[in-house]
């Protein structure tokens, strides 16, 4: 399992090399099977073609990890949430003593 953060953190610095943004990787294994990796980039990246996005994360997944990936999971962070209230909660409210 030691292991698997070395390899998470070579896939990091890869892609840093190859898109020039550091994702943060995460992976699960089961009975000794890499079941999946999670590469998370910190905002979308507007000059890089999804595709492209995607070869570089398998590529590099297979690479460092040394073995097939069940699944390998590509996500951006959009940051926080824009919060309104709804105007079903607003009338609520207005009915409460």
């Amino acid at each position: 399992m030691f292991d698997g953060f070395k390899h998470a953190k070579a896939v990091e610095n890869d892609l840093v090399a190859m898109v020039g943004v550091k994702p943060t990787v995460g992976f699960n294994w089961h009975n000794g099977r890499l079941t999946s990796v999670t590469v998370t980039f910190p905002r979308l990246l507007q000059d890089k073609p999804l595709q492209e996005l995607a070869d570089a994360a398998r590529t590099a997944v297979g690479k460092e990890f040394k073995q097939r990936a069940d699944d390998v999971v590509l996500a951006f962070s959009l940051g926080p949430s824009e919060t309104s209230a709804a105007p079903a909660d607003q009338a609520q409210n207005k009915n409460l003593p």
